[in-house]
Order: C-alpha cells, then structure tokens, then sequence
C-alpha cells in the first residue's frame, strides 16, 4: 500500500469515530488531501472515500456535514466516472430525504459537484452524462408538489445546470419545459420566481420550436389589460417574458409586435411590481432585439419619462432646493429630513430605477437618435439628479453618463475639430446643458451619501472627458464639492481617492488659470492626502500633485502663477515619501515620479533643496527596485528648460547609467538611453570624458537589428554626444561604427534607425577637427557594394542599397564642399563599362539624392548617363536611373522637366521608366516651381492614358495625384470634366488620382476634397467595372485614412456598396482549356474590394452602419468564392466583438456555412496549393467559431451546441479548434470559449 492510499485509509478510520471532534479533524485532512494535484487513488480507496462521504451527510454534527458536502468539490475530479455518478444518485436520493437538513446538504452537494464537473470543451462527456441522470430526478421532484422545499432545490439545480449544460441536454428540453410551465401558476411565489429563472436559461438553448411553444404559451395566457386575471400571474408572465428576453432576447424579435403592445398596456395599471417588471421586460428588448424594437421606441421612450419620475408619496419642491443651498446648516437638515422618511410599503423607488435602467438600454441600442435622447430624454435625467432614492440616483446617474459617452465624438482628427463648432450637433446640444448639469450636482457633491458623491464624480468625470474645456466656468462650485470629499476624514478612503481620481482628470482638461483661484484651498487636503499612512490614498494624491506642477507651471509657457508660497509645501510632502523607506512600491515609485516633475519644472525655485534632491534620485537610481522610476525622473530633470545645474550627481550617475545598459531589462535599457541624450543635450560639455567613455564602450552591443528601437536611442544619443565632446567618441568610435554599417545593410531597417544614423554620421564629420575623415568614411559606407569579395553587393537587399545612398547624401550635405567631387566620383562609376551591377545601382540612388548639394555641374554630365542607363539589361539598374533621374530634376526643373516630357513622348518604350521619373519629380519639387509647367504635364498624362496598359494607367494616375495637389483650387474641379466626357480607362485613372489625394494626416486639400466626395462616388455607377473597383479602392482608402471625408454620405454609398457584393451571373464565363473547362468570374476583383471597403467601415464608421443589413451581406460572402470567404470570416470575428447582439440573433445562420468549410474535403488528386488553401479556409472558419463562442449566449444557440458536439467528437477539428485557442488573443481566457 502506497503512503498515501496508508494516510487515506487512517483518514477513513478516523471518520468513524464516535468523537465528533476526531471526524471532524480527519474530514478536514482528507480535505486538504484532495486538493493537491499529487494525489491519485486507486480503486479500492476511491470508493470507500465516496461511500464514507456519503455517510457522512447525515452526520449528526453540522460542521462535519457542511465539510462532507465540501470535499465533494475537489473529489469529483479525482475519481471515476461511475464513481461520480454513485454521489449524484445518492444526492438525488437524499434530496427526497424527510429531514429538511439532509435536503439541504444534498442540495449544497448537486451545486457543489454541478460546478467542479469539467467542461465540455475538454472533450470529457462526464459533465453531460451526469446532468442527464440528474435531470430525470429533477423533474419528478418538481412536478411532485407535495413539499416546497424540494421543488425550490431542484428548480435552483436545474438553473444551474442548464445556464451550464443548456445544450447537451436537449432530449430533456421537453420534458423539462412541459414540467416547469405549470409552476409559472403555482400558489408560492419563490417557486414562480425559481421556474421564470430556469425557463429563462431554457429559452437560450432549447430548439426553434420548442421556443416558439414557450412564447405562445407565455403569449396565449396573457390577458389583456382590461380582461379579470390575478395580478400575481400577469407579474408571473410579464417577469418570465423579461427572463426570455434577458436570456434569449435574440430568439424573442419575432414575437415583440405581438408582444409589446400589452406589456405597454400593463404598464399603465396601478400596479407598483407589474410596471418594474413591464420595464424590466422593456430593458431586456431594447438590449436583445433593438432592430425589432425601432417601431415601439417612441412609446417606451414615453413611459420610461413618465415612470422615471413616479414618486407618489413624496413632494419634491423645487423652490425649498433652492432655500437649502443658503446655509450647510439648513442643507444638512434638509437630507436628515429626506432620511427620515422611509415607507416600507412604498414600491416607487423601484419603478424609477426600473425606468432609469430602461432609459440607459434605450440610449445605448439606438444611437442613431442620440439627437432625440438629448432633446428629450437628458433633461429629464438631470432634472431626477435630486432623486431621493441611492439606488435610484445611481441608476440615473448611470443612464446620463450612457448618454456622454453615446455623445464621445469619433477618435478621427477632423471629427474632433469641427464637431464642437457645429450649431445642432450633439456636441453643441450637450454643451448647452451643462450648467443644468452643473446646478442638479451642486448639491449632491456635498450630500452625505458616499454613493451619490460617487455618481457625480464619475458622471462629471465623463462631462469633462467628451467636453474637454466646458467646465472651467464653473470651478468654484466643483473645487468645493471636491475639497469637500478630499478633506472628509470621516468617509472612507474610497469618496477621497475618488475624489483625487476626479481632480487629476479635471486637471488633464480644463485651463490652468481655472485652477489659480482655488489653489490656495485645494493644495492642503491634497497635501494632506500624500502623507496618509494608506498606501493607495498617498499613491493616488502624489499622482494629483504631479499633475497639478505639469498643469499649472507648464514648460512651453510662460509662468502665469507665482510658485513661490507654494513650493516649499509641495517639496516638503514630496521629499518626506521620497526619503522613507518603508513604503509600498507604488508610493516609492510615484514619489520619484512627482519629485522629477517638481524639480523638471520648479527646480529654480528650490534653492538650497535642489541639490539634497538630486542626491536622493542618485540613491534611488542605486536600488533595484526604484531605479527605473528614478531614470525617468532624471530625464525628465535633464530636459527641463530651466537648465538646473546637475554636476553634483553627474560624475556618479554616469557609470551607474552605462552598468543599465548590460541589464537584461528592456525598458530599463530604453529609459537609460533616453536619460543619457537628455543629460548629453543639457550638460553635454560638464560630463567627465572618462565616464562618457564608460557610457560609449556599452554602445556597440546595442546597435544590432536586434532590437531596432533600442539601436535607433543609442545612435541618436552618439549623434548628440558626439557634437558634445567628440574626442570622447573619436577613441571609440570604431566598435561603433562597425555594429552601425552592418546594421545599415540591415532589410528590415526602420525610417527612425536611418535617421538617427544619418545624424550620427553628419556628426562625426561635422566636428572641428572632424571624429572619422569624410573620405574614410563614405569608403566605408560603400565597401559593401564595392567590394565585392569583402561583403559582396549581390548580397545585400534592395532596402540596404537605398540605406547606404541615404548615409551618402547626408554626409555630402554635411561636408558641401565635398559633395560636388563624391557626384563626379558616382557620375564616373555609373558610366564605367567595369562597374558591377550593385556599383551602378548604389551611384544612381546616391546622385538622386547628392545631385541636389552637389550644384549644377554634376548634373549636366548626369542627363546623358541616367538617359543611357535607362537601356540598362539590368532591371535595377534602370530602376535606380529612373529614380534618380526623378530627384535630381525637381532641383533643376526649367533644364530636366521639359526635357522629361519630351522624352515621354518621343520614347514610348522607355515611356514607363520615365512616367516613374516625373512622378518622382512631381513628388520632390516645390510646388511654386511645378505650377508653370502643369499644364503641360496635366495634357501629356491624359494623352498616354487611352493606350496605356493596366500598370501604366496606375502610375499615370499617381502622377495626376501629385500633380493636383500643386494647385488644388484650379486642378481638382477639372475631375468632373474628364468623370463625364473621358473614356472608361480615363474614368478609371482619374478615379485612382483620387484616391492618391487622401492620407492618413490633416492636409490643405482636405476641406475641397470633402466637397467633392459626393459627386467621385457616384462612379459606383458607373457602367464600366474597372471604374467601379477603382472606385471602391478609393472608398476604402478614404475611409481607412480619413473616415470623416465620407461618413455623411454613407446613406447614399452604402446600397451602392452593398450592390457590388452580389454575384452576378452575367459576369460569369467558361474558359476552354484544351481538355478542360474553366470558370472566370469577371466581377470577382469588384466584390472583393466592396467586402474590403465593409471591413474598413467596421473600424472606422460602425455608430453608421444599419449592423443587421450589413450582416445580410456577411451572409452572402461566407458562401463565396475562397478570397472572399477568407475577408468575411475576419469581418464576422470582428463584429462578434464589436456587436454581439445582432450577430447573436443570428448564429444558428451563420454557424452553416462555418461548419460547411470546417467539414469540407480536398478532392483527390488536387495539387498541393489547393490542400493549402483549405487549411489556411478552415482556421479562418474556425476563428471566426471561437470568436462568436466568446459571446457568452451564443454557446447555448442549438446550432452552434450541434457544431460543438462535432468539433469534441471529431479529432481533426478538436486539434485544430485547440490550436486556435491556443493562437487567439480576442478572448481574455478559455473559459469564455468552452464548447459547452
């Protein structure tokens, strides 16, 4: 016998005694036995455990029963199936029992074990099984009504059971639903309330047509209004039909025109609990089904604002509120007065909240008419702000923040400029209604419930954060009420941090001068707050007090307010957290944090303190656990304007610095770089050679491609040190520069690593005498490439060709004088016959971005050679040439863009080639300086297009791109000429220039583009395909980039949209291929980019989009063809996300075609790409699974729990929806992707 089969079999004989205590004490070991993950049982020990447990239910002492019923938790998992089941059977059976205590212990133990069952998503069918041998027991024990007490055990279990397990047991959903209709009538209320929660969780997972007999039954056995029935059972059915809809809302749309009309007409009978639950029902629609809800809108609108202020027992004068706010003494009476009064018969309390609820799912399912809500619905709200009720003004408060944050303009830049300006937007209306807002608060924020204060902090919080600014006017009254909370010792700590959490928002977006005034009566309770021994309470006033230096002695301004009788206070609270050392590591590293914007900005107003400050950031860079808080702090302290004198702590600092930058500790490394080029810009000149020294040998190691963020810091950081004190780096500057021309060959270079590394090399040749000799190092830059055996310049990637032209050019710009002579050199080995490939292509990216440093000169020799290269047999050699012939024309355009044009059109084969040129002169010239020849170039573009090939027509259209923004005003209106009289390639070219005029930043030409939008789009009408893809190209990239071009237009572009999504059979031919026959789908390439242009909508303008006819199209596209399927499972993934409701109503459709491609098989025989391609189809269909598992119904829908049942049961799907899992980053944990 192993020792711990030994230790459980002493366990066993232990429980057997007739001292309770020895039963007691041996239970609880066997407890502690269970729940380590070691243990294993054979046989044998597992069924005397389970049979010994099961005794010991009956116990005559409860603590030893209620710990018998506990081990069974971790038990389950341990033994063996059958062995589970004997627990369940003996439960059931003591379910049944005549002792009401056994019955309760049996009923703790079927919850106890219900919940530690595995998941079906593991594959294990011991869960089911288990809950189709309680589910018979459980509904004899329902339907016998002879004891109570039983059916309201077996009725919780059985809501436990199917909230869990709904799906698998659908061969019970029958007899389960037959069994629980009649206890809707049954004379006990608990048992009501137990069966309306049960059907509720049935609802969710039974079949269509179970659900629709539970719907006609709820539906038939409501009378109408006016017909004799029990209010009991009207409450009974209105509460059941709530659950339904809570539950299974999205099953319950098609039933709600039937519906609706009487729950609104029982909603008007004197009846307290029938109105709550007539509005609770209303919640639940307007969650699950706001489409099917849009006709009754209007009238529960209505009786929300009817019952929101239904308080019939109670006076609320208007004119008393006023009175109230004269003295603390008569305000303070007045809320004693308010709780005094209390009636425990009074139901009102409940209508409201029911009705502020309601109000809060109306807003936020239909935000299409916010404009409405803030009409009509917010000033209702903030007229109930006095409400008396907590729980009530809770909710109120709850609904009007659901409305600010409807009202949050869209995060896109042009949205966020003009939509505050607008006269009738939503942001002008909400604006108007601040001071009602702030007048009903003014109050509350003093009240003595901790809850209300609460609710205003977070509603004005919200105010503040969607109206940025609209509150400044009113600070007097909002200082009070937060001074108020702050000072308030007697609360908890909870009002206070609250309170502070409000502040640093306040603070963070109104203007500094608001806060002048006040500060003389907010810094001490705030003060106060950084020295309170709880750690949260100073963690979060230390973040206050920062921000108040960073807010109201900002560094780009001029001081507006004196700091001088504040300082000293602020310094003192500071320094006494900054000095302890018992403090919790939130506080020590926010006290650093302040000290370093304390000393960055008032640091010449410490005096004698600044310099024991600097000393104990010094100490704190020395401990491990502060040392990075204590960096940024220094950092901050370097780049402050004040230019505070840092030489007592430089000298020690610096190696201290430079040991961070071997830890193995990436932000510490980024920290410290950022520290060292901030003391090497500030103190460049004072920091000791042999330290810098110390700093630079640790350099090398960093600049790898390793990491290129960390490589670009420490290259920006040798560029200034290197102006700083280049004797320093001239000794080490060879490891260096070694590790920055290996990572210059580098394909993957990013745009910050090259420019950091062009300063560095304009630095070293920069300094009198220079670091590195200027011919030296240009050698060096391009032995790479001319050295073929060194490094070779086949070898390396087109980016690192590009990479090297761009050091060259800096480094001629660096050196002026040099720049003519290194042209001549590149010039020579361009035209050589024995220069090599890489030779050539490096010179030319050198000239196009040296010939406009070098003068003149170079550039006359170099129209002959670019024109040479152009014939190159060499690809890129002439597509260096053309490029360079591009750039080094913009800097001399009267002499090359007339040649270039001529060119063009006398070199047809050369034609594109040259059309990259003047693009790239187009692009690179000033555009006063194009502006006489456009014209010219305008008429050449439109001549080649009719003739020109796909690519070339992309190309010109690009060119016409660049060339209207060189004169927007004259050249964009010119578009609807060549739209109404050009050609279908010409419409398609001018379409495509349109597209090139929209990027992701704020751009002049955007107020006129906008203008033009409407009449561009209309293309989608166009006859010709090619126009309308190049159409829908421009659609998607205009509402990628700059969603605000186009949002208002969206009612007219979407049908449009929406129609090219269609197949259509007209466009579908078959193609002979000697034997065999071939499909074409000619509208493939437009549908494509219509569903491309509906996932950019989903991102960038979904409060637009009609989300159940955009699901219509989603549809479609997950039965067509393979790239379209491929967009719509990622688009049906994303809108799990951003819109589970509709997608919920919906999942039994849209599982179909996921389980058809999840299911599909590769004929035989097909190629290889054609078995990858269904792989890569079917972990798309399977993501697009685990992404609507994540919505938390969906699981119970009867398709999906089908699907389930087949992924667990078939091998090749389990492994693949495992995988999945397993790669997913949308689900925050597996739980919420059970397959159960």
């Amino acid at each position: 016998m192993s020792t711990a089969a030994f230790h459980i079999s002493s366990l066993l004989e232990k429980m057997t005694s007739s001292d309770k205590d020895f039963r007691f004490m041996a239970t609880s070991d066997l407890m502690s036995e269970l729940q380590k993950d070691s243990i294993q049982l054979d046989e044998d020990s597992e069924r005397k455990v389970v049979k010994m447990l099961l005794r010991l239910l009956d116990d005559k002492n409860g603590e030893v029963q209620n710990l018998a019923v506990k081990c069974l938790g971790p038990l389950v998992g341990k033994v063996k199936e059958y062995q589970v089941e004997t627990i369940v059977d003996a439960l059931c059976a003591n379910l049944r029992s005549d002792k009401e205590q056994l019955r309760d212990i049996a009923g703790i133990g079927l919850k106890t074990v219900l919940s530690e069952l595995p998941p079906a998503a593991t594959g294990s069918g011991l869960a089911t099984n288990v809950c189709r041998k309680i589910t018979g027991q459980l509904t004899s024990a329902i339907a016998q009504q002879e004891d109570v007490a039983v059916q309201l055990e077996a009725l919780d279990i059985l809501s436990d059971m199917l909230s869990r397990l709904g799906a698998p047991l659908g061969t019970f959903h029958a007899s389960l639903l037959h069994c629980l209709l009649p206890q809707l009538s049954s004379p006990r209320l608990a048992v009501r309330k137990r069966a309306v929660v049960a059907l509720g969780h049935l609802a969710a997972a039974c079949s269509t047509d179970l659900f629709v007999e539970l719907a006609d039954h709820l539906l038939d056995r409501l009378p109408g209004p006016r017909a004799p029935a029990s209010p009991a059972a009207i409450r009974t059915l209105i509460q059941c039909l709530g659950s339904v809809g809570r539950q299974a809302g999205h099953r319950l749309g098609g039933h709600l025109d039937r519906l609706v009309p009487l729950v609104e007409e029982f909603c008007n009978l004197d009846d307290d609990e029938l109105r709550e639950s007539c509005l609770q029902a209303f919640e639940a629609f307007l969650r699950k089904c706001p489409k099917e809800m849009d006709p009754h809108v209007a009238n529960v609108t209505s009786l929300c604002l009817q019952y929101l202020k239904h308080d019939p027992n109670y006076n609320y004068n208007s004119d008393e509120d006023e009175e109230q706010m004269e003295t603390e003494d008569s305000e303070f009476s007045e809320q004693e007065s308010e709780d005094e009064y209390s009636d425990d018969d009074d139901m009102s309390w409940k209508v409201r909240r029911a009705a502020a609820k309601c109000i809060a799912a109306l807003i936020g399912s239909r935000p299409d008419l916010l404009p409405d809500f803030l009409c009509s619905l917010a000033p209702a709200l903030i007229r109930r702000f006095k409400e008396r009720e907590e729980n009530v003004k809770a909710d109120v408060f709850g609904a009007y923040i659901v409305m600010l944050r409807q009202t949050r303009p869209p995060k896109g830049w042009l949205e966020a400029v003009e939509e505050p300006t607008q006269t009738g937007s939503n942001l002008h209306m909400l604006r108007g209604q601040v001071p009602l807002v702030i007048k009903a608060l003014q109050r509350q924020l003093k009240d003595r419930s901790i809850r209300a204060r609460q609710g205003c902090f977070s509603l004005l919080t919200e105010l503040a954060g969607v109206l940025p600014g609209s509150l400044a006017g009113y600070m007097p009254v909002l200082m009070s009420g937060t001074v108020f909370s702050i000072a308030d010792r007697s609360s908890s700590s909870t009002i206070r941090m609250d309170a502070l959490a409000f502040l640093q928002g306040l603070l963070g977006t109104e203007p500094a001068e608001a806060f002048h005034p006040h500060l003389p009566t907010l810094l001490p309770p705030v003060m106060a707050c950084v020295a309170d021994p709880f750690y949260k309470m100073a963690a979060e006033a230390l973040m206050v007090l920062q921000e108040l230096v960073r807010t109201l002695w900002p560094l780009d301004k001029p001081r507006m307010l004196d700091p001088e009788p504040y300082v000293g206070e602020m310094s003192a609270a500071t320094l006494a957290r900054l000095r302890a050392t018992d403090l919790d590591q939130e506080v020590k590293e926010r006290a650093i944090s302040c000290t370093g914007h304390l000393v960055g900005h008032l640091g010449d107003r410490l005096g004698d303190d600044l310099e024991p400050t600097l000393l104990l950031l010094l100490d704190r860079l020395r401990n491990e656990i502060t040392r990075l808080p204590a960096v940024k702090a220094l950092t901050l302290v370097a780049r402050s304007p004040l230019r505070l004198d840092m030489q007592p702590i430089l000298a020690e600092a610096l190696p201290i610095l430079a040991s961070f930058l071997r830890k193995n500790q990436r932000a510490l490394r980024l920290a410290t770089l950022a520290a060292l080029d901030a003391l090497a810009q500030s103190h460049g000149l004072h920091l000791p050679p042999c330290a810098v020294r110390a700093v630079l040998a640790e350099l090398a190691a960093l600049v790898s491609e390793s990491d290129m963020h960390v490589a670009q810091l420490a290259v920006d950081f040798l560029a200034t040190v290197t102006q700083a004190q280049p004797a320093s780096v001239a000794e080490v500057s060879g490891p260096v520069l070694a590790e920055l021309l290996r990572l210059l060959r580098s394909p993957l270079l990013p745009a910050g690593v090259l420019v950091a590394a062009e300063g560095f090399l304009q630095a070293l040749v920069g300094t009198r005498p220079p670091c590195v000799d200027y011919a030296e190092l240009i050698g060096l830059l391009m032995a790479p490439v001319y050295d073929p055996e060194g490094g070779g310049g086949p070898a390396l990637a087109k980016q690192a060709f590009h990479s090297l032209a761009r050091c060259v050019a800096a480094l001629s710009s660096a050196c002026p004088q040099e720049a003519a002579a290194t042209a001549h050199r590149l010039v020579c080995d361009a035209r050589s016959p024995h220069s090599s490939t890489g030779v050539k292509v490096l010179a030319f990216l050198s000239l196009a971005e040296v010939g406009q440093v070098a003068g003149p000169g170079p550039q006359r020799e170099l129209k002959a050679v670019l024109l040479d290269a152009l014939g190159s047999p060499s690809e890129d050699v002439r597509a260096a040439a053309s490029y360079a012939l591009g750039r080094v024309g913009a800097g001399d355009l009267p002499d090359f863009l007339p040649f270039l044009l001529a060119q063009i059109e006398a070199e047809p084969r050369r034609q594109y080639l040259l059309l990259h040129s003047l693009r790239e002169a187009l692009g690179a010239a000033q555009p006063d300086g194009l502006k006489p020849y456009a014209e010219d170039v305008w008429a050449l573009l439109f001549r080649r297009c009719p003739d020109a090939d796909e690519g070339t027509r992309g190309l010109l259209a690009e060119c016409v791109g660049r060339l209207v923004l060189v004169n927007p005003p004259f050249l964009l209106p010119r578009f609807r000429k060549q739209l109404a009289a050009g050609q279908p390639h010409t419409r398609s070219m001018v379409i495509t220039a349109v597209k090139f005029l929209i990027s992701d930043q704020p751009h002049p030409i955007d107020p006129l583009l906008k203008s033009y939008i409407g009449e561009f789009m209309e293309s989608l009408r166009d006859p010709d395909l090619n126009v309308r893809r190049a159409t829908l190209a421009f659609f998607n990239s205009a509402v990628h980039n700059k969603p605000s071009l186009v949002r208002d237009l969206l009612q007219d572009i979407l049908p449009l949209l929406y129609q090219e999504t269609k197949i259509r059979r007209d466009l579908i031919r078959e193609v002979e291929m000697g034997p065999f026959k071939h499909t074409v789908d000619d509208g493939l390439d437009v549908r494509k980019a219509a569903f491309e242009c509906m996932y950019s909508l989903l991102e960038s303008c979904l409060g637009q989009l009609d989300i159940c006819e955009f699901l219509n199209h989603v549809e479609d596209g997950l039965k067509d063809h393979y790239d379209i399927r491929m967009l719509t499972f990622i688009m049906l993934a994303r809108l799990a996300t951003l819109c589970p409701v509709p997608v919920l109503q919906r999942v039994d459709r849209l599982i179909e075609p996921l389980r058809a491609t999840c299911t599909a098989k590769v004929k035989a025989g097909s190629v290889k790409q054609e078995f990858e391609k269904q792989d890569e189809l079917k972990r798309s269909a399977m993501r697009a699974v685990a992404a609507l598992l994540t919505i938390p119904e969906a699981g119970k829908s009867p398709g999906m729990a089908d699907f389930s049942a087949q992924i667990r049961t078939n091998p090749e799907l389990t492994i693949l929806f495992e995988s999945i899992q397993k790669d997913s980053t949308s689900a925050p944990s597996t739980d919420s992707m059970e397959l159960s």
